[in-house]
């Protein structure tokens, strides 16, 4: 399987480390980003090979890690689609329009393509969807990060917002990933909570749902990546596994 990787930044650069160390077990061999330099940064430690359009991604891989922005989701995932390849998302917020979530979907049905949305930077995502078969009554998310991480400063604890995970988008377009992926996996708009604690010094997100199926809460403390603080490894690990599953013939969770 050849992979192409679009948006060459951190969870790129962890991506293609592994492969590196020969642990991805796909072929990844293209890279494109608007910034050529970052392109051929990544693309030099594996001798891979930049491509200058998205034409060029399109005619060498079977499937494309997304790691660019809500606007590549809209603009150039369905040129993706269309072309009838598999795509992996990580800029998840933009699919909380509801709208566009279902362009995507119609676009792959006509296409024989498929989307994959890795768990990212939550724990227990199969146990969310699992549940989800049943009526939820509640599902909420609270995040809580540095305030260096979210671009501000402070020496006390600071609600930022709290809301619906739509409304968010807007507001906190690089921090809704997460409840973006929640809201899709149970079926029903998460509540969130975004909290700037200088006590902290790990992104860490709270899950909390009540349904049919009982009750369920996991909580997750991650390792911010060096390269992005605003970036959790865990949310690379993701994709890394999910690259790894889709050759196995072995497949646990939902």
């Amino acid at each position: 399987m050849k992979v192409g990787i679009l948006g060459c930044g951190a969870i790129a650069n962890i991506i293609t480390n592994f492969y590196a160390e020969g642990k991805l077990g796909v072929d990844l061999e293209f890279f494109y980003d608007r910034d050529m330099e970052r392109a051929e940064n990544l693309a030099s430690q594996v001798d891979g090979t930049v491509v200058l359009n998205i034409e060029d991604l399109l005619e060498n891989v079977d499937i494309i890690i997304e790691t660019a922005s809500s606007q590549a989701v809209r603009e150039i995932v369905p040129q993706i689609l269309e072309a009838g390849k598999d795509v992996i998302i990580m800029s998840v917020g933009a699919l909380i329009d509801t709208s566009l979530r279902d362009k995507l979907k119609t676009i792959a049905k006509e296409n024989n393509a498929c989307i994959h949305v890795p768990s990212g930077a939550i724990v227990g995502l199969d146990g969310v969807k699992a549940g989800s078969i049943g009526k939820i009554h509640k599902v909420s998310l609270t995040t809580r990060k540095p305030p260096k991480s979210l671009g501000i400063s402070a020496d006390s604890e600071i609600v930022l917002y709290e809301g619906k995970a739509r409304d968010a988008v807007e507001k906190f377009p690089m921090n809704i990933n997460v409840a973006a992926t929640l809201s899709i996996a149970c079926g029903k708009e998460v509540k969130v909570k975004i909290i700037a604690d200088p006590g902290v010094d790990r992104n860490s997100h709270e899950v909390h749902m009540i349904g049919d199926f009982g009750e369920l809460k996991t909580t997750t403390h991650n390792m911010r990546c060096s390269i992005n603080p605003k970036t959790s490894v865990l949310a690379a690990y993701s994709v890394i596994k999910l690259l790894k599953s889709l050759n196995e013939n072995l497949k646990i969770g939902t």
